[in-house]
Order: structure tokens, then C-alpha cells, then sequence
């Protein structure tokens, strides 16, 4: 499928690079169906992390006070009780997040390996003393910061814009109000997560800048100084969404590529 050029709504032109499918299929021709799992190990592994860290932390700090949000409540007490619940899970998943994204560097890295043909990090324990001798003990925690933003955005915009339309725009009289209600945080954190979006990208593409592979060196990727520097960079190329769809991958015809 070759790349296609067309027109933003800004008037900007951006190149069509073939669909996730599309590479999807020449990982699969160059290293067979096991390609597609590169990094699985510790991507498992982390969410394992992330999940026994959820629990535990309900134990020590029980939610048990936490009260739920009643059609009955008014408008101010359901906005404490949305505020309230909310900071509790931010809690959870920033910590999570913090403890299980040693695991997710490692994984981002066993994927991006697939660009040079590398063999670098293979093995979770490996890869972290690998990790630790180049990179210390602050290399394990290189894109967190983006990360840990996109997620107090994600929970504090969806719960809130869900929690302003319930209240505000869903009528009580209305005879499928509940039904309305019900979906109405469910189709937020759809919207939310594609404007938090840049976030997780920045974040990734932290995870394996300058860690030593091609993928995140020159021609590959410039080599950033912070997150920042990555956010602005990818901003100015207009690639803050690229890789948003699975259907295409979309760059700004401004930028330079090196391809074999």
C-alpha cells in the first residue's frame, strides 16, 4: 500500500503512510507471527504490577468512605462526591503507574528493537541491569512524567465533563435518563483518551530516546533534551497524533524519514 498525500482541515498537507494492519503484515514477513509479540513479556508483567498495586492500596486505604453519586443528591453534593471519588483514584493509578513503568520502558524498547534489528534487551532481568549500568536508576523512569499528566487528565476530564452533562444536560424526565447516564462516562473516556493522546505518544517516544537502539537516534528520531522538547518538536511537525489510528498513520509531509 504506497503512502497517499492529502489536505488537513488546516490547509496542511499530510502524508498517508500505510495502516497499522499494513505494518503489521511485514513485521509478520520479516520475522514471522512471533514479531507481533515483541515486548509482551513485560507488557504483561506490568499490567500484573499495576493491578496487584490497585488492590493492595484498596486495603490499605479502603474506599469504603468514599460515597457514591445519587440522582438524589444536589448539585453541589454530587460535585463533592465526584471530586472526591476522583482524587481517589487518581491516587491508585499514579502510584500503579509509577511502580509498573520500569516494566513498560523495557517493553517499549523490546518492540522499537525491531527498526535496527537488534537484540539489545531481551530478557526482563536483563534488561533492567542493562538499564541500570547505562542509564541509573532515574533510566527506568524516562517518559513517566507525560505518562502520569495524561492520566490526571484522562480521570479528572472524564469524570467531570461525564458528571456536567449528567447533571446539566440529561433531563429527569426524560424516559431513558438512566440508560443516557449509564454510558455517558463510558463515551467520555473515548473523547478524553483521544485529546490525552499526545501524552502516552510523548511518553513513549521518551522511553526509547537515546537508550542506544536506531529507533530512537538520528535519522530515526532527533535525540530530545526533555518531554517538553518532545512535545514541542512533535507539535511543530504536526505529528502530536500520529499513530492515533489504526487506519492511518499520518505524519506531516514536512518531515524527513530514513528508510531502507
Amino acid at each position: 500500500m504506497p503512502p497517499t498525500v492529502g489536505t488537513n482541515v488546516l490547509g496542511r498537507k499530510v502524508l498517508y503512510l500505510p495502516s497499522f494492519f499494513t505494518y503489521a503484515k511485514y513485521i509478520v514477513h520479516v520475522d514471522g507471527k512471533i514479531g507481533l509479540f515483541r515486548g509482551l513479556s513485560p507488557r504483561l508483567m506490568s499490567n500484573a504490577l499495576s493491578t496487584v498495586t490497585r488492590g493492595s492500596m484498596k486495603k490499605v486505604f479502603p474506599p469504603d468512605e468514599i460515597e457514591q453519586v445519587s440522582n438524589k443528591d444536589d448539585m453541589k453534593t454530587s460535585l463533592r462526591k465526584v471530586v472526591k471519588e476522583t482524587s481517589y483514584e487518581m491516587m491508585m493509578q499514579c502510584v500503579s503507574r509509577m511502580l509498573a513503568h520500569p516494566l513498560h520502558v523495557i517493553s517499549m524498547r523490546c518492540m522499537v528493537q525491531f527498526v535496527g534489528r537488534e537484540a539489545k534487551y531481551s530478557g526482563v532481568l536483563s534488561s533492567i541491569g542493562k538499564i541500570f549500568k547505562e542509564e541509573g536508576f532515574l533510566g527506568f523512569f524516562v517518559g513517566l512524567i507525560p505518562h502520569l499528566l495524561g492520566d490526571v487528565v484522562f480521570l479528572w476530564g472524564c469524570n467531570l465533563l461525564a458528571h456536567f452533562i449528567n447533571a446539566y444536560l440529561v433531563d429527569d424526565s426524560f424516559s431513558q435518563a438512566l440508560a443516557i447516564r449509564s454510558y455517558t462516562k463510558f463515551v467520555m473516556g473515548i473523547a478524553v483518551s483521544m485529546l490525552t493522546y499526545p501524552f502516552l505518544l510523548v511518553g513513549d517516544l521518551m522511553a526509547v530516546n537515546n537508550c542506544g537502539l536506531q529507533a530512537g537516534l538520528p535519522p530515526y528520531s532527533p535525540v530530545f533534551k526533555s518531554w517538553i522538547h518532545c512535545w514541542k518538536y512533535l507539535s511543530m511537525q504536526g505529528q502530536l497524533f500520529r499513530g492515533s489510528s489504526l487506519l492511518f498513520r499520518r505524519v506531516s509531509s514536512g518531515s524527513s524519514f530514513a528508510l531502507e
